[in-house]
C-alpha cells in the first residue's frame, strides 16, 4: 500500500513539474480571443516575490492562463458539466431555448443609487433650468425572456424598472418591453440585433415626436460574429451573424468623434472593427465617449442627445432619420462634469436609454 501511495505521488509530482515547465518556458499568449480578455503575464522571479508569496499566487493565475492547450481542456470541462451532469450554469452562463446568456441577480442596490446620482447629477447641472425634454428607456436583458421560465434566479424587472421612474420623475418613460423578444437578440452574446429593432426604433420616435421611418437595405458580414458569451461558455454553439443597415440618409450623414477631445471624421459603420476581436463594435466605432451625427435630409430641425451604453450603439442609427443632429454620450468614457464642455442643452429632446445590465453594475460611470 504504501509502495502504490509512492507511485502515485511521484507520478503526480512529474506530471506537475512537466506541466509547470511547459508553462513556463513556452511562449506567453497575450490575449484569448474566445474570452475577449489579456491573459496573465510571466511573473517576476525574486527572492522577495517568492518570500511574500506573491510569485506563487501569480503563478497559479499564470499556469492556469497559459495551460498547453488550454482552451480544448475549457470546452470539454464545459461540455461535460452541462451535457453530462447536467449543470444548471457554468460560472453564471447558461444555454437554455438556443441562447446563451448570463445570470443577473440580486438587485444591486448601490449600483441603483449611484446610476440615479449620475443621472440626477446631468440633470441638475445642465438640463433642470433648460428648455429640454428629458425620456427614460430601460433596455431588458436576454434574462428576461429566458431566465424565470427555465428555473433560473433573476431581476424582478417590473420593480427595477418602476424604482428608476419614480425616482427619475422628472423623465418621460417609454417602455419598449412590449416591441422586443429573445429573438432579437443574437444567440452567443448579450446586445440585440439592429435589423430587429426597427420598431423599437419607430417608438422611441413616436413619443418624442418625431418620425424615425425609413427603407432600409440589410447587409450581412460575411465573417461569422462569436458573441461574448459563446468564448466564456466554451459551449459548443453555432455562431451568429451580425447584420447593418444602411441607406443614402445614413450614407449622407457626417459623424463626428470626440474620443481625444479633438473633431475625427468617421463612419456610421466601423468596418475595421466589423473585423476585429469584437464584430458588434463596428455600430458607432463601439466604445466611444461622445459622437455627433449630423444629417443634412432630415425631416425636422430637432435635435438629440442620447445618453446611451452599448445597446444605443446599434439603435442611433435607426433614429437619424427624425433628427437634423444626435449627439451621442457615453459617461462610462467621459466625465459627467466635463459633459457642459461638448454639449449645450437648449431646446433639445434628451434620451437616457440603458441596458437593466449596466444599471445593475454601474461602477463604470463617470
Amino acid at each position: 500500500m504504501k509502495t502504490r501511495n509512492k507511485i502515485t505521488t511521484l507520478i503526480f509530482a512529474f506530471v506537475f513539474t512537466v506541466i509547470s515547465l511547459m508553462c513556463w518556458f513556452k511562449t506567453p499568449d497575450i490575449y484569448s480571443m474566445s474570452e475577449r480578455r489579456e491573459l496573465s503575464k510571466k511573473p517576476e522571479f525574486s527572492v522577495e516575490n517568492v518570500l511574500s508569496g506573491k510569485f506563487q499566487e501569480e503563478f497559479e493565475n499564470y499556469t492556469t492562463d497559459q495551460f498547453p492547450y488550454r482552451e480544448v481542456f475549457r470546452s470539454i470541462k464545459a461540455t461535460t458539466a452541462t451535457y453530462f451532469f447536467n449543470k444548471k450554469d457554468n460560472n453564471g452562463l447558461y444555454l437554455a431555448d438556443g441562447h446563451l446568456s448570463k445570470i443577473e441577480y440580486p438587485k444591486n442596490n448601490k449600483m441603483i443609487d449611484n446610476a440615479i446620482e449620475k443621472f440626477d447629477f446631468l440633470y441638475n447641472t445642465y438640463m433642470k433650468n433648460s428648455d429640454v425634454n428629458i425620456y427614460l428607456s430601460i433596455i431588458p436583458d436576454k434574462n428576461y425572456f429566458l431566465a424565470s421560465k427555465n428555473g433560473y434566479l433573476s431581476l424582478d424587472y417590473k420593480s427595477f424598472i418602476n424604482e428608476f421612474k419614480d425616482r427619475l420623475s422628472y423623465m418621460k418613460y417609454i417602455d419598449v418591453i412590449p416591441y422586443l423578444s429573445i429573438d432579437d437578440y443574437y444567440r452567443t452574446d448579450s446586445h440585440w440585433k439592429q435589423e430587429k429593432i426597427g420598431d423599437v426604433a419607430y417608438e422611441l420616435g413616436l413619443k418624442m415626436g418625431v418620425n424615425v421611418e425609413s427603407k432600409y437595405d440589410v447587409n450581412t458580414l460575411e465573417t461569422p460574429f462569436r458573441g461574448v458569451y459563446l468564448g466564456q461558455a466554451a459551449l459548443n454553439v453555432k455562431p451568429d451573424s451580425i447584420k447593418y443597415l444602411t441607406n443614402d440618409i445614413l450614407n449622407e450623414c457626417k459623424v463626428t468623434y470626440y474620443d481625444t477631445g479633438m473633431p475625427k471624421q468617421g463612419e456610421m459603420y466601423n468596418m475595421e472593427k466589423a473585423n476585429g476581436k469584437d464584430p458588434y463594435e463596428m455600430f458607432l466605432s463601439g466604445t466611444s465617449a461622445l459622437i455627433k451625427i449630423d444629417n443634412p435630409n432630415a425631416n425636422t430641425d430637432k435635435e438629440l442627445v442620447v445618453f446611451r451604453d452599448s445597446y444605443g450603439s446599434s439603435l442611433v442609427p435607426l433614429l437619424v432619420p427624425g433628427y437634423k443632429s444626435i449627439t451621442v454620450v457615453d459617461i462610462r468614457y467621459v466625465q459627467s462634469n466635463f459633459v457642459g464642455n461638448f454639449v449645450k442643452f437648449t431646446n433639445q429632446d434628451v434620451l437616457f436609454m440603458y441596458s437593466t445590465t449596466l444599471l445593475n453594475n454601474s461602477m463604470a460611470f463617470r
